[in-house]
Formats: C-alpha cells, sequence, structure tokens
C-alpha cells in the first residue's frame, strides 16, 4: 500500500482548524443534525480528552451559520431543503479550560473576560451589576439586535470544581458563583434557542442543574453513546491507511495491529447497549507516533482518587472480577461529600460499564490496558514507599527474574516491596495491604500473569506464565509456606499444566501480620 501521512488532529479542539487545515475529521454532525432541531437544553458528561470541546465547537460553527465548514458531511445532505439552516445566531461560548482554579477568584475573572468579549459586540451593560445580571443583559440585547434567540454552549464547566475537590471552601465558593451565573438561564428563557453543557461529572447541587429543571441529560442515551470517542466502524471507515502504516513498522499484520488497538484504547461504553468506542486521544496519538504507550493517562494523574481509594480501603481487585456494581442514577449524580470514589472513577474514565445485569444495575470495570495498568501503576506509590525503577524492588526488575527463572531474586524483590508498605494506624487489617500489593504487582506483570485463576478444583492464587517457564504461587497470611505448597498440591493445581513443555515452580509464600514482612518462602519443581 503507498504509504501517504494524513493529518491527524491530535488535542485539536476546533472545528474551524481541522476543517481548514485539512486534518481528518470524524463525521458526528448526524448526532448535531438531531440536538439542533429541538429547543431542549442538554447536558453530556464524558471524561476529559473524549472530544467534548470539538463537538460544541463544531456546534458553534452550525449556530453561526460556517456552511462551509460542513461541505461533504452529513449534516449538509440532512439540511438540505431547509430554508431555515445555516441562518446566523447569536452564540455565547463559555470556554472554562482556560486556566487553573486553584485561586479564590480565577472563576469570577474568567466570567467577567466572557462577559467583556460579548460587551463589544451587543454593547455594554450596567458594570456595577453582578456578572450574572449583566449576561441577562446581554442576552436580551443579542436577541433585540439580531431578531434571533440565542445559543449557549458551556464546556467544561465542572473544571473549577473537579480541581478544587480537596478544598472544600473553595468548591463552595465556585459552586455559589455558578448559582449566580447561570441562573439567569432560567429567567431569560424566552431569548434562548439552545443549550448544550458537557463536563466530566453532574455534580449535585449545582445551580446549572437544580435551575434548569428541564434539562435533558443524555450521557448514558444509547442514541448518543457514539457521540464522543471513535466507534469500530468509524475506525474501519476513517483510518485503515494509518493502521496499515503502523501496523509495518511494528511488525505485525493489520489485523493483529487492529486487535493491540482494540485491546489497549478500546472498552468505553457509556450506555447499556453495545456500542463501545475508543478514547479518541490516546487512538489518534497512537496512530500518529505509530506506537502504542499511555497518552491519555499521562495527560492527568488523578492524585485524589488513588489516594482515597487507600484512604478508604477499597479493594482494588473488585476492578476486575466482575462484582464492582453500581446504577445510572448513582453514576450521574455526584456529591463532593460523597466518599464513593465509584462515581468519580466512572466519570472521569477510569471505569467504564462492563455489562447491565438488570435494567438499573450496572457492573463496573476497567475499560482498556492503558486504564488499568497505568492507574495501577499510580496507585503502587500510595501502597509501597520507593517502589520506582531502578529501586531494585521494581515491575522491571520482577519480570527480568521471572523471564530468568531466577525464583531467588523473585524473592529478594518481593520481600523488599512487602518490607516497604506503608505503616498505617488506621484500622484496616495488613491483611488488605499485602493482598492489595500483591495484586497490583502481579497485575503490572501483565501479559504473563492471571491472578486468582479459576480451575476445575478451585482457584489458584496466582499464575505467571513466560516462554520458558510457569510459575504457580499460593500465598498464606500468618500460616505456613508449606500449607502453601500442600494446597497447590491438594488441588491438583498443576494438573492443567501437565503435558506443557515448559519448566513449572510451585512457590508457597507466607506473609507475617505481625512483622509484616515476608516470613516463608518454598519452591518446589
Amino acid at each position: 500500500m503507498e504509504r501517504v501521512i494524513r493529518n491527524l488532529p491530535v488535542g485539536i479542539q476546533s472545528f474551524e482548524k481541522i476543517r481548514e487545515n485539512n486534518n481528518i475529521y470524524v463525521d458526528k454532525t448526524g448526532y448535531i443534525y438531531r440536538l439542533v432541531h429541538t429547543d431542549v437544553p442538554y447536558f453530556l458528561s464524558r471524561p476529559r480528552r473524549f472530544g467534548k470541546s470539538l463537538l460544541l465547537s463544531t456546534m458553534k460553527a452550525y449556530w453561526e451559520g460556517r456552511k462551509e465548514l460542513f461541505e461533504g458531511l452529513e449534516i449538509e445532505e440532512l439540511e438540505k431543503g431547509n430554508m431555515e439552516a445555516w441562518q446566523p445566531y447569536p452564540v455565547f461560548y463559555f470556554d472554562f479550560n482556560r486556566d487553573s482554579y486553584q485561586n479564590i477568584n480565577v472563576l469570577e475573572a474568567i466570567l467577567e473576560l466572557h462577559i467583556n468579549e460579548w460587551e463589544k459586540i451587543y454593547g455594554e451593560t450596567k458594570q456595577d451589576a453582578p456578572l450574572g445580571v449583566r449576561f441577562g443583559q446581554l442576552l436580551r440585547a443579542a436577541y433585540e439586535q439580531t431578531g434571533r434567540r440565542c445559543v449557549v454552549l458551556i464546556d467544561e464547566y465542572d473544571k473549577s470544581l473537579l480541581e478544587t475537590m480537596e478544598n472544600k471552601e473553595l468548591v463552595e465558593h465556585n459552586k455559589s458563583m455558578f448559582k449566580g451565573f447561570f441562573s439567569n438561564l432560567k429567567s431569560e428563557d424566552a431569548y434562548i434557542r439552545f443549550i448544550f453543557i458537557t463536563g466530566v461529572t453532574k455534580f449535585s447541587k449545582v445551580s446549572i442543574f437544580s435551575d434548569l429543571n428541564q434539562l435533558e441529560d443524555i450521557t448514558f442515551d444509547e442514541d448518543y453513546a457514539g457521540i464522543c470517542g471513535i466507534t469500530e466502524e468509524e475506525i474501519e471507515m476513517t483510518f485503515e491507511p494509518e493502521i496499515h502504516i503502523m501496523a509495518e513498522e511494528r511488525g505485525l499484520t493489520y489485523e493483529e495491529c487492529r486487535k493491540r488497538l482494540r485491546a489497549t484504547y478500546d472498552g468505553y461504553h457509556f450506555s447499556q447497549g453495545n456500542i463501545g468506542v475508543y478514547n479518541p486521544y490516546s487512538l489518534l496519538t497512537a496512530l500518529k507516533k505509530r506506537r502504542f504507550g499511555s497518552f491519555w493517562y499521562e495527560t492527568g494523574t488523578p492524585t485524589f482518587l488513588v489516594r482515597r481509594l487507600k484512604e478508604i480501603d477499597f479493594d482494588v481487585r473488585q476492578f476486575e472480577d466482575k462484582t464492582l456494581q453500581s446504577t445510572e442514577i448513582l453514576l450521574s449524580d455526584y456529591r463532593v461529600e460523597n466518599k464513593d470514589p465509584v462515581p468519580l472513577l466512572y466519570q472521569t474514565g477510569y471505569l467504564t460499564i462492563v455489562e447491565a445485569v438488570e435494567e438499573d444495575v450496572l457492573t463496573l470495570g476497567f475499560p482498556n490496558e492503558e486504564v488499568k495498568y497505568a492507574f495501577l501503576q499510580s496507585l503502587m506509590p500510595e501502597y509501597v514507599e520507593e517502589c520506582g525503577s531502578g529501586s531494585g524492588k521494581d515491575i522491571f526488575a520482577l519480570k527480568r527474574h521471572i523471564e530468568n527463572g531466577d525464583t531467588d531474586s523473585v524473592r529478594s524483590v518481593l520481600t523488599a516491596l512487602f518490607a516497604s508498605i506503608t505503616y498505617t494506624t488506621n484500622a484496616a487489617p495488613f491483611e488488605h495491604y499485602f493482598q492489595t500489593v500483591i495484586h497490583i504487582v502481579f497485575t503490572l506483570l501483565g501479559k504473563y500473569t492471571a491472578c486468582e485463576l479459576h480451575t476445575s478444583t478451585g482457584r489458584i492464587d496466582c499464575v505467571v506464565e513466560t516462554g520458558k517457564y510457569i510459575y504457580l504461587f499460593e500465598f498464606k497470611r500468618d500460616d505456613s509456606a508449606e500449607k502453601a505448597l500442600q494446597q497447590i498440591d491438594d488441588m491438583h493445581y498443576s494438573d492443567i499444566y501437565a503435558a506443557d513443555p515448559r519448566k513449572l515452580y510451585k512457590i508457597g509464600v507466607s506473609f507475617s501480620s505481625a512483622t509484616r514482612q515476608l516470613d516463608e518462602w518454598k519452591v518446589e519443581e
């Protein structure tokens, strides 16, 4: 296949820039057509870097009547014969991505900046009036000058709340600012044609949602499950040349490359149906760089989230064993005082819907390998001190020793890891800590490992397989390593590998609650 390098819009959130610079655009305008031909105000929640800003930028261009930007797109065909299409409306676009919100007056400054910009177009308002009142005056002035009702687009409304979650005073201050400002959306409804609001989470008790009681939340709607992100069908239609190039450079077939892209970046489900999407930022970055990496995760580490998981002694094994369940109501209605991290983990993209157990019960889990491994890697330092690369007790050292069949060095790494588990004075038993670290450590070994593998006779604590070796681990707390080995034999865990030519190690490991360390280690071949 001829190698043609096309422009991939990595990190570009401007629809105008994508179209004018001949970047590849995944056509989402069919969704926009459906939305803009109603008078309903909408809210959509999606994780960061999932295309929300591009979606609103596209809506802005539509309402401004920029027909030339939509040439060849689905909405151009859909609007044929509509005499009212492509008429410019006054658009009030709030972009809350502009700054950091760590200082108390930042939100007010951004709101005032928006007001000042629009006053240059529609005339000055009463300067001594509150910002919300001035915004209402602008809506009226725009309607009177243009004869058309206004369009209000609010991008990432909750950034000032998410960034300040650990500062309750600042969160309450910003919530109060929203109440005073956006309450005018209801009182000035006669002058508004369309409202669309995006965010990562739907914070309860924020006035946007209480005042706009007719606001339609489409976050979980099957009809809009693919409005952000990239579906399998869209990949097939849009990115086949890029995947062929990437496959060639990685030494993979086209199908092998597709399979790995799917495992690494796919898996997000925002409804109870079958529509799944890829993380668009990670997929586009991988195709542009022609390699696999944790691109989305590198754009922001959820420090407060991983810290909260440890504080509440959360069992991280639930992320993968299909026991983590919730409902749409719990996932969509977030409260700052809520100690349950699951809704925010879902809304920020670290968990997704795995399956619908019942009509109102959802099972959650990691969406893909990028999120799974990067999230656990960021969680590890919360439990184990000095576990970074080069420390001698890092995942890379453990992988190296396992690949070499060096069980003595494997023991040394695990001993060092458990000796440095951070001490806690809370009521959490040591059992929780060592089980969590075991799960994280062996999961981070990636393709080598299966934790708690079910067999016909029982459940093996951990199996690690390499090209030359198989390791069967059984872990005991405050019991002997000999009993751990005995359990492997009694339950016939090694029987399923009887015909396997690789060398098999049975390893019994004992941990002591008293010393908080690895106590005994026994290996049988």
